[in-house]
């Protein structure tokens, strides 16, 4: 095929689109199966008809081909696992008894049985559940919900592309099953998995499918030449099967490296390539192995992960030069709309011509459609789109919103002092021994307590004019003396004061902070039932004023133990916002930083003596490619000193991270310099509690004792087993005792009995150690 003939059938289509529906139709369904006020019919059904308006909405945007499959009720990799038959002994009653009952209680556990381990998608804020696999694993064929999605949009007279986990990323991101070998490694059971891909594969081209998409982001990171390949078998054994499919095998979040060549030559049919970020290095590489004759290539030009408008004059360029080295060249996004909210137009109180620079995933399938038709047709054939973007594009540049002079010049000012606590640890920790006066084995939370539906009423209530400012704030008062006395009666030792008056943890700093944007309606699955609003960050940070003293000193009145004061860092600030694309991050963070310093110092002015930075998202916003690690650490870490270094050495700096692997950056957690890190590690069996010691991690740290992401609570055995596990990498004084994260999205009567079980564990074990 000719690059004119490539260009005249370029078709535009995406990944995978939201699931959760305009009004989170499908969080309040599973949530009311879950409580049992909604049954299996209405919860299939509702999911129907989500899925069905997504496509609908997709096919009349223009949308060429339709994705199918990566509709989900929790999550794509569970929904892979099931696919598989690679269900753990512990679930498998239940999936027996009802298959629906059996995949949530894989996803969320019961109180019997705990859940599978849950982790970070690559470095994003999506989290899903971690394949138990071993030895013994049998995998069998169940393509029921692939076969079965892919007929509904037939149905539908559409196009229709089914999307699978591919087999190599698959079994790539697995752990070894309890109770298996730790070095034991999933990826040897490829030759058994790929029969049942096959019999999936076989089931989808007799259903009807042209085309199956297999996913395989694992191959963005650096792998070894064994894992390389195993992906070349992988696709020499499916590229060979005669009763498939053609195949297009997409990567996404980065550049795929050594992995191209290998899929370059692949006998399949297609590949699904990004092209934005540090993955445009694609357009070169793809030259340099001869691009890809005789294939389709699906490029994807659009963003997926942020919301700013796409420049479309820039895009265009990109595809005019990808017609001569594929044999088709298609318009997608580079990865699955899942990590964009719905609709930007939804949003009603931005401002009309900041709105113009926001796309969000019904806009970028717009972007889609309007670059296949530019390409197909030329660019006479979308002149009003490409006029109207320039026109956006230069109103957002010229902005003064993204400009503040008083910022960059005191950003410019910080030099490597500002960024060096003013004593070592070894010196701190005396100083903040005396001052606390904590037990052996210290108590404390993460720092949310549940978040009630009255507390979600009041708030609502308040932005509704049905309750004035004086009744909120009265609301919340006994809000937090409810908790504090909670936690007095229980025998914590180091109290929080709940944060009934936060809506989200990057979300309320981000609406007190110059330079953010809040959405009403931009939410985003985060995992299972739990959606964030992401704030935009569009121009230069600054605070106005306090954001968090007035209600932490309130807290510290009702008490005579410490409270600890509770803010979030600046890199899971960036993380878990959209970030402006106009600046380098580095930049952006320190910005940040400087006006959560300002918070610190003001919260150690008002008394407060233990002051929590979170940043749960260091780990996941690590580059996926080694080579580019070094410099994100530097600025990451020098951001979280940045923000904790002014306070005095009696000051106790704690932070938090949960819900990714740690073991690949211990050294930069280390350079963090806080006094006390507490982390997720009750779903993996105190194994950031060995990373640590094998690090030989000089501070003190808080392995969790309980999962707060199931809905079981764990007994007092249960929480002591697992200090005592922590303390075989940890010594007693370093040793703190908390659950893995917040406890926003608990029940109160759950939390009670946990965080008493958890008290009454860590009393158990001083005893032992008393004794011993």
């Amino acid at each position: 095929m000719t690059a004119k003939s490539a260009a005249a059938a370029a078709r535009a289509t995406v990944y995978g689109y939201p699931r959760q529906g305009q009004g989170r139709e499908l969080k309040k369904a599973v949530e009311g199966y879950w409580k049992g006020r909604v049954d299996a019919d209405a919860l299939r059904a509702t999911a129907a008809e989500l899925r069905r308006a997504n496509w609908r909405q997709l096919a009349e945007t223009g949308v060429h081909e339709v994705p199918t499959g990566d509709f989900s009720y929790y999550d794509h990799v569970l929904d892979t696992s099931v696919m598989v038959g690679a269900i753990p002994a512990r679930h498998r009653a239940a999936a027996e008894r009802d298959p629906l009952e059996g995949y949530f209680a894989m996803a969320r556990g019961t109180q019997d049985v705990a859940p599978l381990e849950m982790t970070k998608w690559f470095d994003t804020n999506y989290h899903y559940l971690v394949p138990e696999l071993g030895p013994d694993t049998v995998f069998t064929a169940d393509s029921g919900k692939q076969v079965g999605e892919f007929r509904e949009a037939l149905a539908l007279g559409l196009t229709a592309r089914p999307v699978l986990v591919g087999p190599v990323t698959y079994l790539l991101l697995a752990k070894p099953a309890p109770g298996v070998a730790a070095d034991f490694d999933p990826l040897t059971l490829l030759d058994r998995l790929l029969p049942v891909y096959a019999e999936v594969l076989a089931d989808l081209r007799a259903a009807g499918a042209e085309w199956a998409q297999l996913d395989e982001p694992a191959l963005v990171q650096d792998r070894t030449p064994a894992e390389l390949n195993a992906a070349e078998r992988a696709y020499r054994e499916l590229g060979a099967l005669t009763d498939r499919p053609k195949l297009l095998v997409a990567s996404y979040f980065d550049r795929l490296g050594d992995a191209l060549p290998v899929l370059a030559k692949a006998p399949v049919e297609g590949l699904a390539l990004d092209f934005t970020g540090s993955a445009a290095a694609h357009l070169d590489a793809l030259a340099a192995v001869g691009g890809l004759p005789g294939k389709r290539l699906l490029a994807g030009v659009v963003d997926g992960r942020n919301i700013w408008v796409n420049d479309l004059t820039k895009s265009l360029a990109t595809l005019g030069t990808l017609l001569g080295l594929a044999d088709r060249v298609d318009v997608a996004a580079s990865c699955s709309l899942l990590h964009v909210p719905l609709d930007a137009a939804a949003e009603r109180d931005i401002e009309p011509q900041i709105l113009r620079w926001l796309a969000f995933a019904r806009q970028k399938t717009r972007e889609i459609v309007t670059l296949a038709k530019g390409l197909a047709q030329g660019t006479d054939a979308i002149s009003a789109q490409l006029a109207a973007n320039r026109a956006d594009l230069a109103s957002r540049a010229g902005s003064p919103i993204t400009r503040d002079p008083a910022v960059r010049a005191r950003t410019a000012a910080v030099t490597d002092a500002d960024a060096r606590r003013s004593q070592p640890y070894g010196e701190r920790t005396t100083a903040q021994r005396a001052r606390l006066g904590l037990p052996l084995l210290p108590t404390t939370t993460i720092g949310s307590f549940p978040q009630t539906a009255e507390l979600r009423t009041a708030r609502a209530d308040l932005r509704a004019n049905r309750i004035d400012t004086a009744g909120y704030e009265e609301r919340i008062r006994a809000e937090i003396g409810e908790v504090i006395s909670f936690q007095e009666k229980t025998g914590l030792d180091v109290l929080v004061h709940g944060e009934p008056e936060r809506n989200d943890m990057v979300q309320y700093f981000a609406e007190q902070l110059n330079g953010y944007l809040a959405t009403q309606h931009g939410w985003v699955q985060s995992y299972g039932t739990r959606y964030v609003r992401p704030p935009i960050l569009a121009g230069d940070i600054s605070r106005p004023e306090p954001m968090t003293v007035r209600w932490t000193t309130y807290a510290q009145t009702l008490t005579s133990r410490p409270v600890k004061g509770m803010l979030t860092g600046p890199v899971t600030m960036l993380a878990w916002s959209f970030v402006r694309d106009d600046q380098p991050l580095g930049d952006t963070a320190r910005q940040v930083a400087l006006a959560l310093r300002d918070e610190v110092n003001d919260l150690e002015a008002a008394g407060t003596s233990v002051i929590q930075v979170d940043e749960p998202a260091l780990r996941e916003t690590l580059p996926l490619r080694v080579a580019d690690r070094e410099a994100y650490l530097a600025w990451a870490t020098e951001a979280f000193r940045l923000t904790t270094a002014g306070v005095r050495p009696d000051t106790q700096i704690h932070t938090h991270m949960c819900y990714a692997e740690f073991g690949d950056i211990v050294q930069a957690i280390d350079d963090l310099d806080a006094d006390v890190i507490s982390l997720e590690a009750a779903r993996s069996h105190m194994q950031v509690a060995r990373e640590l010691a094998g690090h030989g991690y000089p501070r003190e740290a808080g392995p969790g004792v309980y999962d707060i992401h199931s809905p079981r609570v764990p007994g007092a055995d249960e929480a002591a087993a697992l200090l005592r596990k922590g303390l075989e990498a940890i010594p007693p004084e370093r040793l703190w005792v908390n659950p893995d994260c917040g406890l926003k999205t608990r029940g109160w009567p759950e939390t009670r009995a946990s965080l008493e079980h958890l008290v009454a564990a860590a009393r158990t074990v001083r005893e032992e150690l008393a004794g011993s």
